[in-house]
Formats: structure tokens, sequence, C-alpha cells
């Protein structure tokens, strides 16, 4: 594949990348970049997971070297969202659905890594380089670059603030050129571009994709039941939670429905160059077929496509995706309640 495809890839569906210069200067002066995201194993997967692993697709399918890094011990630090008994579970809890989700949409893994945070971010060096680096940085500004994705509440845990100081130097001791993660990293991916050069390290490129609205309308959480769809929902728990999802006709913005379309499902028909059918009666104007997300888009934008026909066609892709995950995971159901007892 050219660069120029390669670059392509890269920047599909992302929302911002500091910086695009230094990207495309990596692609053609090195034959296989590397990059890494980093997830920390707190709440069950849900839906929304599919954004990054798509984008982690497109990396791979770019020629790039990918580390998921599952961070455990930035799982912990967030306010123990991950009790620290439970920790070795839902590593692997994370690392088995991951896989899985990765097979689901056909990623070639063939230069995937899992790395656990604690076999790096415990040793000497590591923790030499933390120290260093909280030298250099008060609480307001750690506090201020973890604001949107670490829980602080009224009375701040101090390993909050340790938090994006760990994030940055994961950069560093994963040897990577890029770092990927949603746009409410921002933040803390500024942050590290801040502090490496501080130790003596290079900043590294950071790529963002936007944050898939939850089915409420508002950010997808974990934590917000309403708001997502739990990755071994059964088809009856999809069609219920889909049904009442927030989609109103002609309406973009905030639309979870709409954005799945945009960021999952016609992304996998784009590249396989298959067609997006959605079924109606002869008597609401017969089934409707689309090659491409912005076709969709327009569609609904100018009210030819009702809510509950984009829903009803989003129940049957997101059952189809999901329904190998599940069949895989029978059985295995000792793992899941271990790791959330």
């Amino acid at each position: 594949m050219t660069i120029n495809k390669n670059l392509e890839l890269v920047k599909r569906n992302t929302e911002d990348i500091v910086k695009l210069e230094e990207l495309e200067k990596l692609l053609k002066e090195k034959k296989q970049p590397s990059a890494y995201i980093g997830m920390a194993c707190s709440g069950k997967i849900h839906i929304g997971y599919f954004v990054p692993i798509m984008k982690i697709r497109d990396f791979l399918n770019a020629g790039f070297k990918f580390k998921i890094l599952i961070a455990d011990m930035h799982a912990h630090l967030d306010d123990r969202k991950t009790p620290f008994e439970l920790l070795d579970k839902r590593v692997k809890y994370y690392k088995e659905i991951l896989s899985l989700m990765l097979k689901s949409v056909n990623a070639d893994i063939k230069n995937l890594e899992f790395v656990r945070g604690s076999d790096f971010e415990l040793k000497r060096d590591y923790m030499l380089d933390t120290l260093r680096l909280s030298a250099w940085n008060t609480l307001t500004r750690c506090k201020r670059a973890a604001s949107e994705v670490v829980r602080f509440g009224d009375e701040p845990k101090l390993s909050g603030f340790i938090y994006p100081i760990m994030q940055a130097l994961d950069e560093e001791y994963l040897e990577v050129d890029c770092q990927y993660g949603g746009i409410d990293q921002r933040k803390i991916l500024m942050f590290a571009r801040e502090n490496l050069p501080k130790l003596g390290y290079k900043p590294r490129i950071e790529i963002m994709t936007p944050m898939l609205p939850g089915l409420n309308g508002e950010k997808m959480s974990s934590s917000v039941e309403q708001s997502k769809i739990d990755i071994l929902s059964t088809k009856e728990d999809i069609k219920s939670k889909i049904n009442k999802a927030f989609c109103p006709e002609g309406e973009v913005e905030n639309n979870g429905v709409l954005a799945f379309f945009k960021y999952v499902i016609m992304v996998l028909k784009e590249d396989k160059k298959d067609k997006l059918i959605i079924k109606r009666p002869e008597k609401w104007g017969g089934n409707l077929e689309f090659n491409s997300y912005g076709q969709l888009e327009t569609t609904f934008i100018k009210k030819e496509l009702h809510p509950m026909d984009l829903k009803t066609a989003l129940i049957e892709e997101l059952d189809n995706l999901i329904d190998p995950i599940r069949k895989s995971m029978k059985g295995k159901e000792k793992l899941i309640k271990e790791a959330y007892p």
C-alpha cells in the first residue's frame, strides 16, 4: 500500500492529530511505524469499544506495529475503579474480549501485541522517571491534564494526579512513535508532549478519534447503563436498548444510532464494497440501499429514512457483529463473574 493510502487509513474518522506533518514524515521515513492505545481495565466492555477496535484495524492495515496496553495500574489509580485484588481477572477478561472484537471485524493481528501495564511500570527506571516528572509538575497541572479522564471528586486521591505522568511515560517505555486515544484524552496527550522532552525523550504523535455518543444522547459510559450495550448482550437486550435510543428524525448531533453506522458498520461495509440494505415494507417505499455513510446520513437528514427503520437495521447489524463474540465466550461465565463479582 502507498504512503498516501496508509496516511488516509490512519486519518480516517479521526478528530485531531498532533501533529499531522509529523505523521506524514513518519510514514515516509519509517518502514514499520508503531503505535499504542491504553485501555484501563475497569468497567465491562460495551459496543463503544468498537470505535477504537476499528481504528486499531486501520493502524494494522496501514502497516503499523500496534500495542494494546491493558492499563491495570491506571485502572486502580483512577479512584480504585478496579480494586487491586481484581486486576488479574480483569486483565484476562479485557484481553479475551478485545481479541474477539478484533476477530469480529476481520483485523489482521500479526503485528498486534498485548502488553500489561504492571509488567513494565513497576520497574526501577520507570518509577524513577515517574518521580522525576512529579517534581516538574504541580497538582494543578496534573489535575487539568487528567480532568476529562480521571474521577477526582471532592476529596481527590493522590493516585489520580500520578495518572497522567504515567501515561506520558508509557509512550517512551513502550517504544512507540504514536499514541492513539479518544478525544477525551487530549489534555493528557498534550501533557505527554510537553513533559517527555524534560527527561530527554522525544514527544510522540498523538492521534484522537471522537467519542461515540451514548444511546441516551450523551457520552457512552460503562457507568451509565442506559447509554451503552454490553458486548455480550442478547439480541433481545440489543433490541430493547436501541428501540429506546435517542434518535430524533433528521438530527445527526448526539445521535448514537447514526454514529455507530458512521464509525463501525459503514466502515466495514465500504472496505468490503458491500451495500447496507435497510429493509422496509413496500407500502413505506420498499428497501433502501447505501454504498457509503455519506449517502446514509444525507437520506436521514432529509427525513427520507425513518429513525425506526434505522434502528431496526442497527439491531440486525450489531447482532451479527457480536454474535461470534457471544458464542466464543460461552462456557467462560466464571471468568466474567470473577472479574465483576
